[in-house]
């Protein structure tokens, strides 16, 4: 592989497995010194082990490249700057940042409790924003910057018994627009992507029993024929100088196929002079806003 980061530092948290691993393996052979987060725990967050950061770190530098291990969490904001620092102590700036870490706690909305919706909000819109916050004030100062967020399908709808992962995934996009405004004239970038692959977390059993459940039998078929290292090529070209006019912008990656998502547009539009009452809108909404739409979860 060409050199194309050659002489840029980078951070991917959750890289000890799945897609982050394949991002700071990539990444790392680009050229680029590479600080692999990862604390180690399990699907649902729960423990640590230092082992899958430094198994990457180990993998990183036989193949010649340079990396170190983060075990520190990106859920709460003093150990997501540690990340950060982590790169900035060993190898003097940050350049790229790959948010990537998550967590699962599934349980239909009816059921969830508090904490599985807070944890989970916690370790991926708080952990983008954590990390991102840190790195964007190095590269602010540097004047150049990749921050890559990673959302789901699931915060379009597409999943069952996932209010929390979903709407936390579906806030990142929106942070993602707006770190990119932020961040325009300094030179940095900060796109999304959805990602589909064969993971850990997308393979877990009860995910796949609620598709099952809801008469979806394919899962795991469809999930499997993408693998975690097909996302990784994609992510370099948002690195890279070639993507620099690339921004505020969200990508479906799945195996073979890039797909740009299209930003939100008004569809339909009522007006009147004045305040709608309800019996008006009782009236004319069902056969204009309304008309064709039917409940979603209902096929």
């Amino acid at each position: 592989m060409a050199k194309l980061l050659e002489g840029k530092v980078a951070v991917v948290t959750g890289a000890g497995r799945g897609i982050g691993r394949g991002e700071a393996m990539a990444l790392a052979a680009a050229g680029a010194k590479v600080v692999v987060n990862d604390l180690g725990g399990g699907g649902d967050g729960v423990g640590s082990d230092a082992t899958p950061a430094q198994q990457v770190v180990n993998e990183i530098k036989a193949a010649g490249g340079e990396a170190v291990a983060s075990l520190d969490s990106v859920s709460e904001v003093g150990s997501a700057e540690r990340i950060i620092q982590t790169a900035v102590d060993h190898f003097g700036r940050i350049d790229i940042l790959v948010n990537n870490a998550g967590i699962l706690r599934d349980r239909m909305v009816f059921n969830m409790s508090d904490e599985e919706w807070d944890i989970v909000q916690k370790v991926h819109l708080y952990g983008h924003f954590y990390c991102a916050r840190a790195a964007s004030r190095h590269m602010r100062a540097q004047k150049w910057g990749r921050i890559v967020n990673t959302s789901s399908s699931a915060g379009l709808g597409s999943t069952f018994g996932q209010a929390n992962y979903g709407s936390a995934k579906e806030g990142i996009i929106g942070l993602t627009r707006q770190i990119a405004r932020d961040m325009a004239k300094y030179n940095t970038t900060c796109n999304a992507i959805r990602p589909g692959a064969a993971t850990r977390l997308t393979l877990n059993p009860e995910l796949i029993a609620n598709w099952e459940r809801a008469g979806r039998t394919d899962l795991k078929e469809r999930i499997e024929a993408n693998q975690p290292d097909d996302i990784a090529p994609f992510i370099l070209f948002l690195c890279t100088e070639a993507a620099g006019n690339i921004s505020g912008r969200t990508f479906s990656v799945a195996g073979g196929e890039i797909s740009l998502y299209s930003e939100p547009v008004l569809e339909r539009t009522i007006y009147k002079k004045g305040r709608w009452t309800v019996e008006e809108l009782i009236d004319v909404a069902p056969n204009t806003l309304g008309q064709g739409l039917k409940l979603v979860g209902i096929e």
